[in-house]
């Protein structure tokens, strides 16, 4: 009986695939640096096919397998949207783990491999036509619902949780009492730290880098994050200016600042839109690396919204996201 797993997470610039035994051991992973983004600029989607045909191989010869031993190969992430190698339609929350694997695609591509690859959904906050007043409710994921899985699996206690994601793109999951995810919220602060960082005035002030871990300092923090809070980020960050000016010369300690003046439009995000379903005994999973876990977990903390927070650092080179997917393969022999 097959009793291995190939889980491919496919992204905006990389392709990774991850071969699992049946007792969820990471077993060997093979990776190429092609995603979604060489699909938008080619018009094409054949580089990242070979890709994802090219990491399945290596996997299969590394172990000496063949396709005959693997029960299932999943995918998720970015490889499932319109540049990708098959759109999938957004599962409509409210999703857990039982509507994920029911919703999960299985198709065959014979210019890929052999046996065919099952497909995860994305998860979108709500259906039907978007009007102005509903908009800011609307809210979509690809990749995050998995990762989001492997949390829920290891955190869910019976009650409500939100998941924070940090990223580029930082991505929040609200998450019910049944484990099932409720909605998200998306917001762009990862890629504005890093235009302010490197793209603005402010980059000689913090020396054109971001927070290093051993460099973090939480009072730091929480004076950009109240300054921002008052009147804005754009004042709040030229005030960063004004402090590497006439008060501290040291760019990491302006860089913290920098990083809670950001981070606050977040917390703005996460209390007052409706694309996300909270409650006050919520408990908050922060996923990632130090610090911008410590820097959210000191924010929330210090504005005192949720009484439980925990920090969820994932083991060196493993991928939460994987797990998530793996689940569903799991749940899929169930179904």
């Amino acid at each position: 009986m097959s009793t291995y797993t190939i889980t491919i997470d496919g992204g905006t610039t990389n392709t990774r695939c991850i071969l699992w035994d049946d007792s969820r051991l990471r077993i060997d992973e093979a990776r190429r640096e092609v995603g979604v983004r060489n699909t938008a600029i080619d018009g094409s989607n054949k580089k990242l096919k070979q890709a994802v045909k090219e990491c399945l191989e290596q996997l299969l010869d590394g172990s000496s397998l063949t396709y005959r031993d693997i029960r299932h190969i999943i995918a998720s992430g970015m490889i499932t949207s319109d540049v990708g190698i098959v759109e999938v339609p957004h599962l409509t929350a409210p999703a857990g783990l039982d509507e994920i694997a029911a919703a999960t695609k299985e198709l065959l591509l014979p210019d890929v491999c052999p046996v065919p690859i099952h497909f995860i959904p994305g998860i979108k906050n709500a259906d039907g036509d978007i009007t102005f007043d509903d908009y800011e409710s609307m809210d979509i994921m690809r990749g995050e619902e998995v990762e989001s899985l492997a949390i829920i699996h290891k955190y869910h206690e019976g009650r409500p949780m939100l998941l924070i994601l940090p990223g580029s793109h930082n991505k929040f999951v609200s998450v019910d009492k049944d484990g099932r995810i409720t909605g998200c919220l998306t917001s762009i602060s990862g890629e504005l730290l890093a235009s302010v960082t490197n793209d603005t005035i402010i980059a000689k002030s913090v020396g054109r880098s971001f927070v290093k871990s051993g460099d973090y300092d939480r009072d730091w923090l929480l004076l950009g994050y109240e300054n921002a809070k008052r009147v804005g980020l754009g004042r709040a960050c030229f005030s960063g200016r004004i402090l590497s000016l006439f008060k501290e010369r040291n760019p990491s300690k302006i860089a913290n600042y920098i990083l809670g003046a950001v981070l606050q439009g977040d917390i703005t995000a996460i209390t007052n839109s409706r694309a996300l379903s909270l409650t006050e005994d919520t408990h908050v999973v922060i996923s990632g690396k130090a610090p911008l876990n410590l820097a959210l977990r000191d924010i929330l903390r210090a504005e005192h919204i949720y009484e439980h927070v925990t920090i969820y650092e994932p083991d060196r080179g493993f991928s939460t996201s994987a797990l998530g997917a793996y689940l569903v393969a799991e749940k899929m022999q169930l179904l």
